[in-house]
């Protein structure tokens, strides 16, 4: 079985001879953009030899948001950026040459963040709250213009670059940040329109549920969310792999391990810290308790730019012995 089927029929959780892996990590410097970022993705993801590639955003976190919106009425002036616009086209142009080189050989997803976490990036976020508090309707239109945008760089990602599907980061749901309710009635729609358009063009849509700097989230805002396969911060969540199988729907499930930054680039969690035979055991004693179907092995987040290479491997290694 090759790359391909493997992390396919592992997300259609049909039979496979290994448990697929990948992890990924933030690249910085001249490699966040054009063909140094290009070759730095190959360049990885060649040495560790993982079943699959995730393109990160590098670069292109911030929404372009229009100088003229200065108040929280402002939001109303927001218009789509549209096709052509450097923010998608430069973004599909990166992931068309990556899948060029590599997409043969093994599935590529771009990550793609929600509306509201794309208005966060291209503000800051206590001005969004400031401004949802003030006037949420018309956030909530600046929402749905990012939402089209978003949904348009999925298409492009999916139908010009090649892509399998793309890996969407859903956050804002940290306790404390909404009600259910007011998630469900503000941020929700927006979600669901960048997803339901991705749908429409492959079915191999994987959502990251974020655990960003370790905040606890209202896990249930996401359960029903229409996608293949899964992705949280089991560490963060408290939610291990055989429960969140469950809890979202008997869907595939892609983590397992630990990744989120505690203090600088410092990482918790045996990939990082873990010997060899401790992170080979742990690989498989994952792999034990949860079975082969609908199982993808990866980590809660991006872990560390700076891990060695050898360590993903020992996990690669591990996976395949069984």
């Amino acid at each position: 079985m090759n790359k391909r089927e493997r992390v396919l029929n592992a997300m259609d959780k049909k039979p496979v001879d290994h448990v697929p892996v990948g992890f990924w990590y933030h690249f910085d410097g001249e490699e966040t953009s054009g063909e140094p970022c290009v070759q730095a993705h190959l360049r990885y993801v060649r040495d560790v030899d993982t079943d699959l590639l995730k393109v990160m955003c590098d670069g292109y976190f911030s929404y372009p948001i229009p100088e003229e919106i200065e108040t929280a009425d402002d939001w109303k002036k927001l218009k789509p950026l549209g096709a052509d616009h450097p923010f998608i086209r430069e973004q599909v142009e990166r992931a068309r040459r990556i899948v060029q080189e590599i997409g043969q050989e093994m599935p590529v997803f771009y990550n793609v963040f929600a509306p509201f976490s794309s208005i966060r990036f291209g503000t800051d976020e206590s001005r969004v709250m400031r401004d949802l508090r003030e006037n949420r309707l018309a956030v909530m239109h600046a929402l749905d213009v990012i939402a089209q945008d978003n949904a348009l760089l999925s298409e492009l990602l999916i139908t010009e670059a090649g892509c399998d599907g793309i890996y969407y980061c859903v956050q804002g749901g940290e306790f404390g940040r909404f009600t259910e309710e007011e998630y469900r009635e503000t941020i929700r729609p927006s979600d669901l329109y960048v997803l339901e358009h991705a749908n429409r063009f492959s079915q191999y849509n994987i959502m990251h549920c974020c655990g960003w700097a370790g905040a606890r989230n209202q896990m249930g805002l996401w359960k029903d969310y229409p996608v293949k396969c899964v992705n949280w911060a089991v560490y963060v969540e408290d939610l291990p792999l055989e429960e969140g199988r469950y809890f979202f729907g008997d869907k595939a499930c892609l983590g397992g391990f630990q990744s989120l930054h505690r203090e600088g680039q410092n990482h918790a969690g045996i990939l990082h810290n873990g010997t060899q035979q401790e992170i080979m055991d742990f690989t498989r004693q994952i792999i034990l308790s949860f079975g082969k179907r609908g199982l993808l092995l990866g980590a809660d987040c991006t872990v560390n730019s700076g891990i060695e290479h050898e360590r993903i491997r020992w996990v690669v290694e591990a996976a395949r012995s069984l």
